[in-house]
């Protein structure tokens, strides 16, 4: 059977997600995301595609997060033309994260270009803007989970919950080439068991071949009662230095579980002793798109949303959209607890907040999440003396916390028993995940289940 699978991005790295399988003529893409880290690593999302993107049939897309979806505006004003498959709160939440990356990408090329007049350089041009963004939209075809339907001649698509952020989905493929037919599922990126807000990632039962992430492959996620005991143990800290606390959190997803956390823990957090901030108008505006999917929220959480359907989820909770907001939080020295994007500090509103505090040692910085190679956060979380903000040297001296039981990717434990569940142990292809993690998990698998496991690098073809 003539059914090829290339991979382009995701591949030995963490970010970037991007594969392409081509059966019986048609070509599909399994997202399309945007390389996130250092200046390097960035710069090669303004290299052209290594494919046509003309050619290119249809784009299945797992989930919104932006190393995800980030380059779907760019795929398209590069001529790509069909339809861009999707749940449709996924495509919802789309709207806001690609119009908002649109927005960073003009304001980026403008500092840039001011940079360039000054030293008698061409300007750049955005990766793309707003518009750019906007147009993509009109491509997106909004599905449901458990729903087959076929997207092109011999490709039946089903999305399943993957339990990661709202609207994220396992991609399950049939693929038909004559007489002959394949099956391939993509987890995309996978959620953890018994974790706040969603519901659990689904268990699938058949494929032939897997593609499956490896963000957390080396490593096992502390338990939901550490966690919590941790979180509360650096709340209680903060309190009695008395300085503020930010919180560098992803606009979609991880801010919406922190919110649900401090409503269910404001007791016994001591919460109350707090003004909290919630300072991003992504996140904002993503919160407002899960008050409006509660459908797909586990049962504890569809209820707190529930009962406090018309007032905010805690009483003392400010919400930050304007510029003015934001920036009169700055002149807050104690009793701010700042929840702002972005999540690995590469732009975004945390940015200003770090300024301001973190060179306060009577500050705290509390990561839920996982900081990528060459990110201020990875640095801060390395234990880095200093960052560079706007040119300026910014001393860390805040206290710096990890509570990785916050995390949204299944960890290796979790990602084992998921695969687990497939009937006689199909070929896995290993993505998304740096090299220690993958090998961690590629051992893993192999030891314990005896998986016929590979691990994809960037350009490689397999035949399936």
């Amino acid at each position: 059977m003539a059914v090829r699978l290339q991979f382009f991005g995701a591949a030995g790295e963490v970010t970037g997600s991007c594969h392409m399988v081509v059966v019986g003529g048609q070509r599909l893409l399994l997202d399309c995301g945007l390389i996130q880290g250092g200046r390097k690593d960035e710069a090669r999302n303004r290299e052209p595609f290594p494919f046509d993107p003309g050619a290119i049939d249809a784009v299945v897309l797992s989930h919104a997060h932006i190393d995800h979806s980030g380059r779907l505006p760019l795929l398209v004003k590069s001529g790509f033309r069909g339809p861009i498959f999707t749940h449709k709160a996924c495509r919802d939440l789309c709207r806001v994260m690609l119009k908002d990356a649109g927005y960073l990408s003009e304001k980026d090329a403008e500092w840039e270009n001011r940079k360039r007049a000054r030293k008698g350089l061409k300007p750049v041009e955005p990766l793309f803007t707003v518009q750019d963004a906007e147009f993509a939209m009109r491509h997106f075809r909004p599905l449901v989970y458990r729903e087959k339907q076929q997207i092109l001649p011999g490709v039946t698509l089903r999305l399943s919950d993957a339990g990661h952020i709202l609207g994220s989905s396992i991609v399950e493929l049939w693929l038909e080439d004559g007489s002959e037919s394949r099956k391939l599922v993509f987890s995309g990126d996978l959620g953890r068991s018994g974790m706040p807000v969603l519901e659990d990632p689904e268990k699938i039962r058949h494929a032939d071949r897997v593609i499956m992430e490896s963000t957390y492959g080396d490593r096992l996620h502390q338990s939901w009662d550490e966690t919590y005991e941790e979180m509360h143990t650096v709340l209680n800290e903060a309190t009695g230095s008395r300085g503020n606390i930010l919180i560098p959190s992803f606009a979609v997803g991880r801010t919406q579980e922190i919110l649900f956390l401090f409503a269910k823990y404001h007791e016994e957090w001591g919460l109350d002793r707090w003004q909290i901030f919630l300072d991003s108008p992504m996140a904002i505006e993503a919160t407002r798109i899960f008050t409006q999917n509660t459908n797909l929220f586990d049962a504890e959480a569809a209820e707190l949303w529930r009962q406090n359907s018309k007032t905010p989820l805690l009483p003392n909770l400010n919400i930050s959209e304007t510029p003015e907001q934001s920036m009169a939080i700055n002149r807050i020295q104690r009793g701010a607890l700042i929840i702002a994007a972005s999540g690995m500090c590469t732009g975004g509103r945390i940015r200003h907040h770090l300024k301001h505090n973190l060179w306060r040692s009577d500050c705290q910085i509390i990561f839920t999440g996982f900081q990528a190679r060459g990110t201020p956060g990875r640095a801060i979380v390395d234990g880095a003396k200093h960052i560079h903000l706007w040119g300026e040297k910014v001393r860390v001296a805040a206290r710096v916390h990890t509570i990785g039981g916050l995390s949204a990717h299944a960890d290796q434990d979790a990602l084992k028993s998921w695969y687990s569940n497939f009937a006689g142990h199909p070929p896995v292809s290993l993505v998304h995940g740096e090299e220690r993690s993958m090998k961690g998990l590629s051992t893993c698998l192999q030891t314990e289940l005896s998986a016929p496991v590979h691990i994809a690098h960037r350009g490689e073809v397999l035949e399936l």
